[in-house]
């Protein structure tokens, strides 16, 4: 049966609807909605309570009295990007004039990589302190050599611990080595390492909300889990963005046709792919600068820049995808192969990942596409399904790899050609032993069945206070049955298609993204479904986009 609103209870003024869903998500009424709903700035914890916080403040404070030489060395994605911004404002308040520095993707590598190193010592002068954001736990032989050279550093990060122990490093500030919240970005990380830092010594006429809006880019943009303190510091980011005071970030928004309103989805599909596209394209300083201009003339020609990166960026993604497809139809059978690992000496390593992301969610198979070398060194991106561990199949078959590391859901890897024949086996090996037959097939979670006449824009009001939507959070998918075409689908460009349903006497305008591709029923259709808030022609509607058709039952 359709889920059918009624009274509030509980003194709040939400409806059945939303508390239903709420309580999907694992919490109780009362307090702990009202702050799930409408989170507040000052619940932000004690940015103390995370590990080695104080040894990193007192740190960068002597090397503020001391008018120290500070490099801030970061990752070249999003996180990495946003982390670097955040930490040179914050330190610049301080009367610091750090230097930034992003290793070359392409040749350098993720993280503290010794070329990376190589190079960073010698276009500027010896730092006296070195911050590592964004990437450095593991780091444990390349900050060796930093402190032997009279390097002091100290690591802020968000990443696993590796298996060789604790790098020397003056502070390891990481949630995931103890203390604070696990779930925060590498920018989120830094934000609090700004905020103990106000806590120790005031600051005037420096405000770090004024940041928010980096750490809410960067935290859906590294897809960490949408929960707590993130959900908190992205609702208000999210606010601020369509007004904020950083430049880049107002005319990255403008390239981007965002039209003055902001939702994790913008972020996701419109701001965050244009920052990566730079690093991607072995430019990312380019990013960085877009985020720390002060100049607005300067942001929009940087802006510019980053639209062009990323339809450079688009057209390597289409070429890595018709050969990639084509190489599935010579040697992948779904019914038999539990996993994907594709390579190929003429893809650009910027982009593997993206391809990786589509081709899993085409086949939902774990997958890694991987650009080789003129040495016939792959550097590859993998992608995965729930259920299965990226970092454990990179444990479980690292005696074919150079090297591997990352997230469960999203990890990278470095493997000779020779070698991808015998990883792709054990990989799939792996998945088979760790997940049944059932787990290996795409789902469809559906949150709620809700008929057409319930879909208003009061509705999506009430909705709304359940954003951001991400990891951990995921958009709800709602369902109606018994829907009918009231007129024939529009085809759109990209083989979207425009849909006009009818359930009773009641009206839909829908999109299927995708939906030309897909072979569909005749109605009338069971349909799964997200809405959103659709601006055009200054006339505001709810949206439905289609996830999913089958014929009604």
């Amino acid at each position: 049966m359709p889920f059918q609103s009624d009274g509030h209870d509980d003194g709040h003024e939400f409806p059945a609807i939303l508390r239903h869903l709420v309580a999907q998500r694992g919490l109780p009424a009362g307090d702990e909605l009202e702050t799930f709903l409408r989170p507040r700035l000052r619940d932000l914890s004690d940015p103390f309570e995370i590990g080695e916080m104080k040894e990193a403040v007192d740190r960068i404070l002597l090397a503020a009295d001391r008018k120290e030489k500070v490099v801030i060395y970061g990752d070249y994605d999003v996180d990495g990007v946003s982390s670097i911004a955040v930490t040179r404002k914050v330190l610049r308040a301080y009367g610091l004039e750090p230097r930034a520095f992003i290793p070359k993707r392409s040749s350098e590598g993720y993280g503290l990589s010794k070329a990376a190193i190589a190079r960073m010592m010698s276009e500027g002068d010896k730092p006296d302190l070195l911050i590592s954001v964004d990437c450095g736990t593991v780091s444990v032989d390349e900050i060796a050599e930093l402190k032997a050279n009279g390097v002091d550093v100290i690591v802020v990060d968000h990443h696993e611990p590796g298996p060789n122990g604790r790098p020397d490093v003056v502070a390891l500030v990481n949630p995931k080595c103890g203390g604070g919240p696990a779930y925060l970005c590498a920018a989120g990380v830094c934000f609090k390492l700004g905020h103990a830092l106000l806590k120790t010594r005031p600051v005037k006429d420096f405000d770090l909300k004024e940041l928010l809006e980096l750490v809410s880019v960067a935290t859906i943009a590294d897809i960490v889990p949408m929960i707590g303190e993130n959900r908190l510091l992205v609702r208000h980011g999210l606010k601020r963005l369509p007004n904020t005071l950083n430049p880049g970030l107002k005319a990255l928004q403008e390239v981007a046709g965002m039209n003055g309103r902001a939702t994790s989805m913008d972020v996701g599909f419109r701001l965050g792919p244009r920052l990566n596209a730079a690093g991607r394209m072995d430019v990312p300083e380019d990013a960085l600068a877009t985020l720390l201009t002060d100049c607005r003339r300067k942001a929009q020609n940087l802006a510019e820049k980053l639209e062009q990166y990323n339809r450079r960026r688009q057209a390597h993604e289409v070429q890595i995808r018709q050969e990639a497809m084509a190489m599935l139809k010579e040697t992948f059978d779904p019914e038999r192969d539990a996993v994907i690992v594709l390579g190929s000496r003429s893809w650009h390593p910027g982009v593997v990942g993206i391809v990786a992301s589509r081709l899993m969610r085409q086949f939902h198979k774990p997958t890694f596409i991987i650009a080789i070398d003129e040495n016939g060194v792959g550097k590859g991106s993998g992608r995965s399904i729930e259920g299965v561990s990226l970092v454990e199949a990179i444990n479980a078959t690292r005696h074919h790899l150079v090297a591997g590391g990352g997230h469960d859901m999203a990890a990278g890897i470095s493997v000779h050609e020779d070698n991808l024949d015998a990883f792709r086996k054990e990989f799939g090996e792996f998945v088979l032993k760790g997940t049944n037959e059932e787990q290996r097939q795409p789902r469809l979670y559906v949150d709620a069945e809700i008929p057409f006449s319930d879909l208003s824009l009061e509705f999506l009001k009430d909705y709304e206070l359940l954003q951001p939507f991400g990891n951990s959070n995921p958009q709800p998918i709602f369902m109606s049955c018994g829907v009918n075409l009231s007129r024939p689908p529009v085809h759109m460009k990209n083989q979207h298609l425009r849909l006009h349903l009818r359930q009773g006497y009641h009206e839909q305008d829908a999109v299927f993204f995708g939906g030309g591709e897909v072979n569909l029923p005749d109605p009338p259709w069971d349909i799964a479904f997200t809405i959103d808030r659709n601006h055009f022609r200054g006339r505001t509607s709810l949206q439905v986009i289609i996830q999913g058709v089958r014929a009604a039952e």
